[in-house]
């Protein structure tokens, strides 16, 4: 399964797609890509396991793509694998730059040298949050309300577990967005609906949003699709105009709620 990236070069790190969107969400899309330049020669891995969940999130920038049109926000996603240096993670967290992968070694990763480490953080991780940075901090120049959201997309099995949860919305302190998110989208479909599973922000998975949300008073919610089912482009259409109406609706509740309505 390869990806079509819309890249102003073939070495950007990150895209900034919607830039002036004037919506009220800001996107992110931490793992949308399982692209390696030539000189990391794929890290040692095979075909299978470069297009594998391991080295990216498949489906997620359909679907972000798509939300970033319906609801008119800008999105910010990177361009490069998770297994070079993983965006979504703290620099001292041990999965940064995975030795192993679910329970596949990664060859390429194997005992780097500090040096390294930086260069790819220099790579990809300080361009990503800085363009973040820089889009959210044009919004609140400008007095636009926000609300972040991450989009991913997660494995049927994992270590050898089959999930059930076919969609899961993770939230830690401000679940402002999530309670209500997670009512609409019961009431408004039938998949399996997850919360803080398959993954919470104990797993350390919330690192986007924690510095770029909750650090900033934004409204957070990260949504994670289970991508056996956000295989098709007919279905990243499908998950994101549902996901688009759930949030836009969720969000009302938000602003009623708060009589200064979102953070700027």
């Amino acid at each position: 399964m390869a990806v079509v990236l819309p890249v102003e070069s073939e070495d950007a790190p990150v895209v900034v797609d919607n830039p002036g969107g004037v919506g009220p969400f800001v996107l992110v899309c931490d793992h949308a890509s399982n692209r390696m330049p030539p000189a990391y020669g794929g890290l040692g891995l095979s075909d299978a396991d470069r297009v594998a969940h391991i080295a990216w999130d498949p489906g997620a920038l359909g679907v972000s793509l798509e939300l970033s049109r319906l609801l008119d926000a800008p999105l910010i996603h990177s361009t490069l694998s998770r297994l070079l240096v993983d965006c979504n993670r703290d620099q001292s967290a041990v999965d940064l730059i995975p030795e192993i992968s679910e329970q596949t070694v990664i060859p390429g990763n194997q005992g780097l040298a500090p040096d390294e480490r930086a260069r790819r953080v220099a790579l990809a991780h300080t361009p990503f949050h800085a363009a973040i940075d820089a889009v959210l901090d044009e919004r609140q120049r400008l007095g636009q309300p926000t609300a972040l959201v991450s989009v991913h997309t997660f494995t049927p099995v994992y270590k050898g577990v089959h999930r059930d949860c076919e969609i899961g919305l993770i939230s830690d302190q401000d679940r402002r967005l999530a309670d209500p998110a997670l009512s609409l989208l019961k009431e408004r479909s039938d998949w399996q609906v997850g919360d803080n599973d398959p993954y919470s922000p104990a797993d350390g998975v919330y690192y986007t949003l924690t510095r770029h949300g909750e650090n900033r008073g934004l409204v957070p919610l990260m949504i994670e699709i289970r991508n056996d089912r956000v295989t098709t482009p007919e279905a990243e259409k499908v998950w994101a105009q549902l996901l688009a109406g759930v949030l836009a609706d969720a969000l009302k509740t938000v602003s009623h709620a708060n009589a200064g309505g979102l953070n700027a």
